[in-house]
């Protein structure tokens, strides 16, 4: 019994070990129920990286933005698997704002392989933002 216990500690000691090498890279998309964090340094590698992924793109200072994240939150848990979500401050990160031409916010960039393919300006209910999403997944 003891044997079949080490066996058991050294195959996951493999996978975490292959897991921490990769940096998560073969981990399933289905895995992210949470917005993860975009810069302009990893906005493009993100984009081809997901199938379906929706970049909030909001500041600190911003009323709006501070009630469309909860919704952002809720959507990555009940969407996790179809869509991936992302969180990209304007203010940290300039290059991205210009590139898009983000002149209002809170915007949605909604990307679908790599491109874009819808752009949502303004805070909405959540259940008026999912069903809008729904046909991207």
């Amino acid at each position: 019994m003891n044997d079949d216990l080490d066996e058991i500690k050294k195959r996951k000691m493999e996978q975490l070990k292959k897991q921490y090498i990769d940096r998560g890279n073969n981990m399933e998309e289905n895995s992210l129920n949470t917005p993860i964090h975009i810069t302009d340094a990893d906005m493009d590698e993100n984009i081809k990286k997901y199938q379906t992924v929706v970049i909030d793109c909001w500041a600190p200072w911003c009323g709006p933005c501070r009630m469309v994240g909860p919704v952002i939150e809720d959507l990555a848990k009940e969407m996790q698997g179809k869509i991936v979500f992302g969180k990209l401050n304007v203010d940290e990160n300039r290059a991205t704002s210009a590139k898009y031409g983000i002149m209002s916010i809170p915007t949605l960039l909604v990307f679908k392989n790599g491109e874009l393919v819808d752009r949502i300006v303004g805070a909405m209910p959540k259940e008026m933002l999912k069903a809008k999403l729904t046909s991207y997944e």
